[in-house]
């Protein structure tokens, strides 16, 4: 069977597969590509090259929707979510090296699911959390970036919670993570987690989630809030399952 960057065409497919699937839920709801790709990816990938892969198609993911949605982020909210998450982010790629990735896998599986749950029973905040929370959830998201490239369950917590519309919680998610996983990636390359196959594997990739975010964003132009919510909720409660099931496996 042919071999393409380490990959034979079989896994190609699959992790094609993946990536438009979560390329198409990215650009739907601004978050869960990564705990798709790192979910999926890992079943045919050493976990180590996979989190440096989605971090670059993270990048990548944001770069591509920011400029449609750039006139609704919540940059008073964003600024110390980034910050935070920029000095924490040195930390996760060290635990990366050094850790259970089915430990962290677990303890973030759990959280997500509860947090799903509480979120799905109507919790709501009523004014946008204070600085301190905010750095808080920053930090954590930074620690997740660089030991497991999934970041979003603190932010999506945040923002599904938040008092701010549909298509501010969309663009200000996407503009965290652009600005987080460009760093995670930058970590995970100077920590020589890059080589250069997973460098061809990316750009392998790359067709794949610009099509998927592309018909994804597009989706999302004739959602109304309420369904944009439900989805929203449903897709982190999937997800949480889906990582709680991998951990015990």
């Amino acid at each position: 069977m042919p071999v393409v960057a380490g990959l034979d065409a079989a896994t190609l497919a699959y992790a094609w597969a993946a990536v438009f699937v979560g390329g198409f839920v990215r650009g739907y709801s601004g978050f869960g590509s990564s705990m798709i790709w790192v979910t999926a990816l890992t079943q045919v990938m050493p976990a180590w090259r996979v989190v440096p892969i989605i971090l670059v198609l993270e990048v990548l993911a944001s770069v591509h929707l920011l400029p449609g949605a750039w006139k609704e982020v919540h940059w008073a909210s964003v600024r110390p979510l980034m910050g935070a998450a920029w000095l924490a982010t040195p930390l996760g790629v060290w635990a990366l090296a050094r850790l259970s990735p089915a430990a962290m896998q677990l303890a973030i599986s759990v959280v997500v699911l509860a947090t799903a749950v509480l979120l799905w029973r109507g919790y709501r905040l009523r004014r946008t959390p204070g600085r301190t929370a905010t750095l808080g959830l920053g930090a954590v998201s930074g620690v997740l970036t660089g030991a497991t490239s999934a970041n979003g369950p603190p932010l999506v917590v945040f923002y599904l919670s938040s008092p701010v519309d549909m298509a501010a919680q969309r663009a200000s998610l996407i503009a965290c993570f652009l600005g987080i996983d460009a760093l995670g990636a930058a970590m995970a390359a100077l920590a020589g987690l890059m080589p250069w196959e997973s460098v061809l594997q990316t750009a392998l990739f790359l067709p794949a989630m610009l099509v998927g975010t592309a018909l994804g964003g597009r989706r999302f132009l004739g959602t109304s809030p309420e369904a944009f919510r439900r989805v929203a909720l449903l897709l982190l409660a999937t997800l949480g399952l889906a990582g709680l099931v991998r951990a015990v496996l």
